[in-house]
């Protein structure tokens, strides 16, 4: 595993994008670079969404996105995406969603934040980025990112330390939770195994508890 580090730090306020010749939408998935940052529980200063249902609150605060991917889809889609392209606040190294897990606790500068679950990302990604396809291949590989809760307030710099201060016992990865969202809908066990991890984000319990009712009323016909 590579060492933890930031990469890139970003922020931004819901704005008006277009995304074609005669249209725009107001999304706050434009973020933009800064040196040093407050966050807060709600989330970074200088920082918001503008579709409140399917983002941001307190599970959701934090929105992180693992620097190798870049690479990837770079390669892949032959373009060169810039940095927090996908509307992600903070753009680290060494963070996988293979090595991250749901409940890991991480100090990053001041603050505090611990990993509630993976992203579910919309169109609004290709509406950014103008390039077609790639919401459909992060979805396949999971490679989506992840949400974190802040558990303790305070200033984060670009070139702020990242450290693992608590390792989550259950060891419930990142990608496993969304490769059960995205691609297992019916593994009643796997989702049984996510929902006893009690960190797991509020929203998410709820589908997956919802998704094993479906299967066992269905299991019972």
């Amino acid at each position: 595993m590579n060492q933890r580090k930031i990469i890139h730090l970003a922020t931004g306020m819901p704005e008006q994008m277009a995304y074609s010749p005669d249209k725009e939408m107001r999304t706050g998935i434009c973020k933009k670079q800064v040196n040093e940052t407050f966050l807060a529980k709600e989330g970074f200063q200088g920082d918001g969404v503008a579709n409140l249902k399917y983002h941001g609150g307190p599970d959701r605060a934090v929105c992180v996105y693992p620097y190798e991917h870049y690479k990837k889809w770079n390669e892949e889609f032959d373009t060169e995406l810039p940095m927090s392209a996908f509307g992600e606040n903070l753009v680290v190294a060494g963070m996988l969603e293979k090595e991250v897990c749901i409940g890991d606790i991480y100090q990053v500068g001041d603050a505090v934040i611990q990993v509630t679950q993976g992203r579910n990302p919309c169109d609004t990604i290709t509406k950014r980025t103008g390039v077609k396809g790639i919401l459909k291949r992060m979805i396949e590989t999971s490679y989506t990112g992840y949400l974190c809760r802040v558990l303790k307030e305070g200033t984060i710099t670009q070139d702020a330390e990242v450290k693992l201060i608590q390792v989550h016992p259950d060891q419930v990865s990142v990608w496993f939770t969304l490769d059960l969202y995205f691609h297992r809908s019916k593994d009643v066990e796997g989702m049984q195994r996510a929902l006893e991890v009690a960190e797991l984000a509020e929203d998410w319990k709820h589908k997956f508890q919802t998704r094993i009712e479906k299967a066992l009323s269905v299991a019972q016909r």
